[in-house]
């Protein structure tokens, strides 16, 4: 998979820019505020349909201005070029069309441009909280089947309606006879998402482990372990007992909306007993697998956006990391160039960022 262009218009910081990447390694540099991150939140957007930044698409739009736009041109393996256009509007509903056809919701753009993004803020994937766990495996999961995120889409819509109404029976008790309906519905969905976990993350810990051992070159046993918070064949059972304690607390205490995956070295917990470091290699190993999934799964590499990673990460890593992304198409967002230039192997384009504006270097 590879993007051949990406041309933008008041997106954020940036009015105009079309910039022709490289089918390697892309190096956007600059100072820090100039622009960068927000060139890869486009791409990001193109991909999932949504910022990994924001929930507010106000924000995605140049102060002073009324919509932005943006366009991608892009590559499916040996397939004709394809086109996705995204019009956000201030006051409205944003836009968007696949190869010139409008789609309705946001959703239907996953599985159609595969990315996987790495920020510094994934480095902190191990020591952050479960709902930042959970949202790692369930934006690859959407990516890759559109029945996972129809299943989780419904469940979390049916969870709100249940904590809805959890609440009002808190006012008046006879509403508790009409909950059933509701329970019926999240333990469907809720066994389907918590099927799909478990094998998910068994996958990822294959991968992962794979992956831990070329990059800390040494024997130490990697793996990723599902902590579900309840198994799906307990999920009617649980949700039936924790009824009252629901009530009380107008919130569902119970489900998958609670799962957490953990990270382990040597059966030890990273998280609690990994030093930094080891927490790092473990979440950009946990990245890194998320390309051989794809690539697996849909026989496409993935575009990877690098978002100021590399000055996070040692030498060592750094190099790991380049070899690692070696035929895959990358942007990397950094400050300094020198040192990456050096590492990479093959052709490198160079861009230079500087207050909203976007030059190849040659």
């Amino acid at each position: 998979m590879r993007i051949k262009e990406l041309s933008l218009t008041d997106f954020r910081n940036i009015q105009k820019a079309g910039v022709e990447l490289g089918e390697g390694i892309n190096i956007f540099y600059g100072k820090n505020a100039q622009g960068k991150t927000n060139f890869l939140e486009s791409i990001y957007m193109c991909s999932t349909g949504r910022s990994h930044r924001t929930k507010n698409d106000r924000e995605l739009i140049c102060f002073s201005k009324n919509e932005a736009h943006i366009r991608a041109l892009f590559n499916r393996g040996a397939s004709f070029e394809n086109r996705i256009d995204i019009h956000i509007r201030s006051g409205g509903k944003k836009g968007i069309a696949v190869n010139n056809v409008p789609i309705k919701k946001s959703s239907q753009l996953l599985g159609i441009l595969y990315t996987v993004i790495f920020s510094p803020e994934d480095l902190q994937l191990i020591k952050s909280s479960p709902s930042e766990r959970r949202r790692f495996i369930d934006v690859e999961l959407c990516q890759l089947s559109k029945v996972y995120c129809h299943n989780l889409q419904q469940y979390t819509k049916i969870l709100k309606q249940r904590n809805n109404l959890l609440k009002s029976i808190q006012k008046n008790n006879a509403l508790k006879d009409t909950l059933f309906a509701w329970d019926q519905q999240l333990v469907d969905f809720g066994r389907r998402i918590i099927k799909t976990r478990n094998d998910f993350v068994k996958t990822l810990s294959i991968r992962s482990s794979a992956r831990h051992s070329h990059i800390s070159g040494n024997d130490n046993e990697f793996f990723i372990s599902y902590a579900p918070n309840v198994e799906a064949d307990d999920f009617e059972d649980k949700l039936k007992y924790s009824f009252n304690k629901d009530i009380v607390l107008g919130s569902t205490s119970t489900g998958p909306h609670r799962d957490d995956i953990c990270f382990y070295i040597n059966g030890r917990d990273v998280k609690i007993y990994g030093s930094q470091g080891q927490q790092r290699t473990a979440a950009l190993c946990a990245k890194l697998a998320e390309i051989d999934i794809i690539e697996s799964k849909t026989s496409l590499k993935p575009v990877l956006l690098l978002d100021d990673v590399l000055s996070e990460l040692d030498k060592t890593r750094q190099h790991m990391l380049i070899e690692c992304i070696n035929g895959i198409q990358t942007i990397i967002t950094c400050t300094g160039i020198e040192d990456f230039v050096k590492s990479c192997a093959g052709k490198t384009e160079i861009f230079k960022v500087e207050n909203g504006s976007i030059k190849k270097e040659t």
